[in-house]
C-alpha cells in the first residue's frame, strides 16, 4: 500500500476533523480527498418504503447532489492543502452504498490509509443505516483512521 492517504470528506465538521487529525498523526505527503454522492433513487431505496411516495424531478435532485459533492470535494482539497498535504479531489457516485465506494476507490488507488470522520452530515440516515466510517473500518483490509467528532468542551479548572 504505497498510494495516497485517502480522506473521506463530505463537508461536515466530522470530515474536517478527520483532515486535522490525519494531518497531526500522519506524515504529510500525497492525499486524495474523496467525496461520494448518491442518486435520489439510491437515497430513497435506503430510506424505506415510506419515502417512495415522494414525487420530485430526480434529475434535478441528482444534479444538485452532484454539484454539492463537487463543491465539498473542492473545499476538502483546499483544507487538506492548507494543512500541508499535496492534495487532489475526487468525486464518485455510490452505485449501492457509500462505504463500499470508499473501499473500491481505496483499492483502485492503493491507498496507504483511509481517514474518515466519525460523524457525517446525514444524522437520520446514519441512525437508520449505521456509520459509513464503521462500515469502512469493518470491511476494508487497509489501515483505517477514524477521527472523533469535534466537541466544544470547556476545560475545567
Amino acid at each position: 500500500m504505497t498510494g495516497p492517504v485517502l480522506f473521506c470528506f463530505d463537508g461536515s465538521d466530522g470530515s474536517a476533523a478527520a483532515l486535522t487529525t490525519g494531518g497531526a498523526v500522519l506524515a504529510r505527503r500525497v492525499a486524495l480527498v474523496l467525496t461520494i454522492w448518491e442518486t435520489f433513487t439510491t437515497q430513497l431505496a435506503s430510506s424505506g418504503p415510506a419515502a417512495l411516495s415522494y414525487g420530485a424531478d430526480e434529475t434535478e435532485l441528482d444534479e444538485r447532489e452532484q454539484n454539492s459533492a463537487l463543491e465539498a470535494a473542492r473545499r476538502g482539497m483546499l483544507e487538506a492543502e492548507a494543512r500541508g498535504w499535496r492534495a487532489t479531489a475526487r468525486v464518485e457516485r455510490a452505485p449501492v452504498c457509500v462505504w463500499q465506494t470508499v473501499i473500491d476507490v481505496a483499492d483502485e488507488v492503493d491507498a496507504s490509509v483511509i481517514v474518515c470522520g466519525s460523524r457525517g452530515r446525514n444524522a437520520a440516515k446514519r441512525a437508520l443505516l449505521g456509520s459509513v466510517a464503521e462500515a469502512v473500518l469493518h470491511h476494508s483490509h487497509r489501515p483505517t483512521l477514524i477521527a472523533p467528532e469535534p466537541h466544544n468542551h470547556k476545560v475545567r479548572e
